[in-house]
């Protein structure tokens, strides 16, 4: 049960995130940040892919490890789109069959010790707060960005 809840509400913010990278030109996906510190949106979602894709195999082998974080491996705008697509892809297949015990169990993760629930739901978190940046540069650039509530299919 927890595994169906929890992969439908995560796809549903990948899929969101994912109409917000459509939303973004090419010319500014991985060049525009408002201001120093602040990133690219691009970077930041490189960051989100990274951090979605050690969840994921933590919660589906029980085995975290520690994250290798890593610059974005691409300046390239259209590999971040198909990269997203494919983890979107993968999250589809891979979420509804992790066991409920996977969620439950304390693991030791790159964060410290938590629940795989605890480290899911940091990604989601992670994830929603890059996309609140996302709309904001958005707006900088003259362009609206998708609807928070629209996590339905489309764009990926």
């Amino acid at each position: 049960m927890l595994s169906a809840e929890l992969a439908a509400h995560w796809l549903g913010h990948h899929r969101l995130t994912g109409h917000y990278l459509a939303a973004f030109p090419d010319s500014a996906l991985l060049t525009y940040a408002p201001a120093e510190p602040l990133r690219p949106f691009g970077a930041m979602l490189w960051e989100v892919h990274g951090q979605t894709d050690y969840v994921l195999a933590g919660l589906s082998s029980g085995h975290w490890g520690e994250p290798r974080w890593a610059e974005a491996p691409s300046t390239d705008p259209a590999s971040l789109r198909s990269a997203w697509a494919e983890q979107t892809a993968r999250l589809s297949r891979e979420l509804p069959g992790i066991p409920d015990a996977h969620y439950l169990t304390l693991q030791h993760t790159g964060w410290g010790e938590m629940t795989g629930l605890a480290a899911a739901l940091g990604a989601i978190d992670n994830q929603t707060h890059h996309r609140a940046q996302g709309s904001i540069y958005l707006r900088e650039l003259g362009l609206q960005p998708p609807q928070f509530w629209d996590r339905g299919a489309g764009p990926a």
